[in-house]
């Protein structure tokens, strides 16, 4: 059944767009060179405004995904990385769940399955783009008429197909690391460097104030004449960011950073050549940030189709028990005020905290739970379990040092399961934490954004560390 599904894949390969694979190793200066221009392509498409939309002032009812998708609404990055993700989370659980068989041994099997992956996201990008269209997304579509709806698709669909290729790209070994990574972290800095040097002033009643935290800080210190009233303003004011949020910022970066060198070294050694020995690490974060994007997947779709149904039948009782949804603080941004998508949203401050602990303790406990469950899940999903290792480790022909092959899968699925839960509970903590520090981007976002750049500070000093190897090797 399985084989069948990817030779279905095979009369598409020669119509799905493909970058060529490398027929060398590409030099490390050019890898920097591409992964900055894709950079930069992302960063254009981020900011052109898709043409022909009538308004996109409606309460957005992917806000809570924005974090994780790299998007940016109203533009051509409007779906940003979810057909990718989607795709890509869809066919590893096929895979993982052996729904479908794949051979990664096979070379045909393993195109047939990248073939596949890239063919279900260029659907999902047509499929969403028509349907945000459709639903009056971007106006009505009989007042936008056929013409408008069609290009507003077209925008769309070639956006979204960009991005695939980029992302294809640099996994093919032209770039460093993948584009969903380096999409999702450049989304997420860009946001906190706004917010701490954002030069546009907004009125609150105050007078102007400039958005930025930083250059707020020093406004206020240079036309205030009580400078301690002005200092407390900087690290206190609320409708703002400021220089407290900046610092939880920098503080929860700081203790990520701290906890990602955390690993237990398990001992091998080779079967077939006596005296060598090594090290696997068994890292904290095992699963790395999966835990923490799966939860907010998982948490924004619950939040997206509760809104829709509050906003379809908001008298219905079953529909009030999912979520109620209001306006927060006469905007157009519609948020969760009861219901069970109310206590799976973090409180806005530490304040509210004091002011509603119930709903604290609730979030607390579904955020715990959630990321060691599907921090365990994703064990199974991505192939990286104990038995795995241990059939991995077999086939290199190695083995624990005093343990032998038949007891290795036992030692391994002590540690393994215990390092998978433990650092999704720890993620899951440091999330809850940057949210009641007012971290800016969100704790998802800011876990999110320091291990994908703390991976790729690993892969610069691997990088390095080759170009090293073959300068004395070519001495």
């Amino acid at each position: 059944m399985g084989f069948r599904f990817l030779t279905l894949i095979r009369p598409f390969m020669a119509i799905i767009p493909e970058v060529a694979a490398p027929d060398r190793k590409v030099a490390f200066n050019q890898k920097v060179l591409w992964t900055v221009i894709t950079l930069l392509i992302f960063l254009v498409l981020s900011q052109v405004p898709l043409y022909g939309i009538m308004s996109s002032d409606s309460s957005d009812p992917l806000y809570w995904m924005r974090v994780i998708l790299a998007s940016n609404r109203g533009t051509l990055m409007e779906f940003g990385i979810t057909p990718i993700i989607t795709s890509g989370m869809i066919m590893q659980l096929l895979a993982g769940a052996q729904i479908i068989s794949v051979d990664y041994s096979l070379r045909e099997d393993r195109a047939l399955f990248s073939g596949a992956q890239k063919l279900f996201a260029m659907l999902i990008t047509f499929g969403s783009a028509t349907v945000a269209v459709m639903t009056g997304q971007y106006g009505d579509p009989k007042s936008l008429g056929a013409g408008i709806c069609l290009l507003l698709i077209i925008q769309l669909f070639v956006a979204g197909a960009i991005v695939i290729l980029l992302d294809e790209m640099l996994q093919k070994g032209y770039g460093l690391g993948s584009g969903i990574n380096l999409f999702i972290a450049t989304n997420i800095c860009e946001d906190i460097v706004w917010k701490s040097l954002s030069p546009l002033t907004v009125n609150n009643g105050k007078g102007p104030e400039f958005e930025g935290a930083i250059i707020s800080f020093f406004h206020l210190l240079f036309v205030r004449s009580n400078k301690f009233k002005a200092l407390f303003e900087a690290f206190t004011r609320s409708q703002l960011p400021n220089l407290t949020n900046l610092v939880a910022t920098a503080l929860v970066f700081a203790v990520v950073i701290y906890l990602q060198g955390f690993r237990v070294e398990i001992p091998i050694k080779s079967a077939r050549f006596r005296g060598h020995r090594a090290a696997y690490p068994i890292k904290l974060f095992y699963t790395s940030n999966m835990p923490i994007m799966l939860q907010s997947a998982l948490a924004s779709n619950v939040f997206m189709i509760s809104q829709l149904l509050y906003r379809r039948f908001p008298d219905n009782l079953l529909v009030k028990i999912f979520g109620v949804w209001e306006p927060y603080q006469g905007s157009s941004q519609f948020f969760p005020t009861s219901g069970l998508t109310y206590y799976m949203t973090p409180p806005k401050s530490f304040v509210n905290t004091l002011k509603d602990p119930i709903h604290f303790v609730f979030y607390v406990a579904y955020m715990l739970t959630a990321c060691a469950v599907l921090s365990r899940a994703w064990l199974d999903i991505s192939g990286s379990g104990p038995r795995d290792v241990a059939r991995e480790l077999r086939e290199q022909q190695t083995v624990i040092a005093g343990y032998r092959d038949t007891t290795m899968y036992k030692e391994l699925k002590r540690i393994i399961p215990t390092a998978a839960t433990v650092g999704g509970v720890i993620i899951g903590i440091l999330s809850i934490s940057a949210d009641l520090m007012g971290a800016i981007g969100s704790g998802t976002g800011i876990l999110l954004a320091v291990t994908i750049i703390y991976n790729y500070f690993e892969t610069f000093a691997k990088e390095q560390a080759e170009m090293g190897a073959m300068g004395v090797g070519g001495m």
